[in-house]
């Protein structure tokens, strides 16, 4: 299994670069890759930001990319539920961190945006402190 960087996974999402797209694509396609939940929320901040690609539809291509047989995700059930509050309009960052304080208390912050899009997808409470 090879574990793959950000731009193997922005150049296989986009086919954006002619050499380098392809040579993604024959990693990908033709080896078992690992993918760490860091690599997803890098790869969801350049192609928003960067790219110019929407929310929902970066969480398909994320949902559809991880349902490759070749694909393994460090954290599928997190990656999924980020992938699923995203879609309803949670930050891919802020949602996996909540993703992964699951199960706490709560999870503490000075963000508001962040308390407000928990109380609106029902997780995890978000308090200030």
């Amino acid at each position: 299994m090879l574990a793959i960087d950000t731009n193997i996974l922005v150049r296989y999402l986009t086919g954006d670069h002619p050499q380098q797209s392809v040579r993604a694509r024959t990693v990908i396609d033709g080896d078992e890759v690992f993918v760490s939940t860091t690599v997803l929320m890098e790869a969801e901040w350049v192609l928003r930001s960067v790219y110019g690609y929407a929310r929902a539809k970066l969480a398909d291509a994320f949902s559809a990319f991880a349902g490759l047989p070749s694909v393994t995700l460090e954290d599928p059930m997190v990656a999924a539920t980020a992938l699923g509050w995203m879609k309803q309009g949670m930050d891919f960052a802020d949602a996996l961190h909540l993703a992964k304080a699951e199960g706490c208390e709560a999870f503490v912050s000075f963000d508001r945006q962040l308390a407000k899009a928990a109380v609106a997808v029902g997780v995890v409470t978000v308090r200030t402190p």
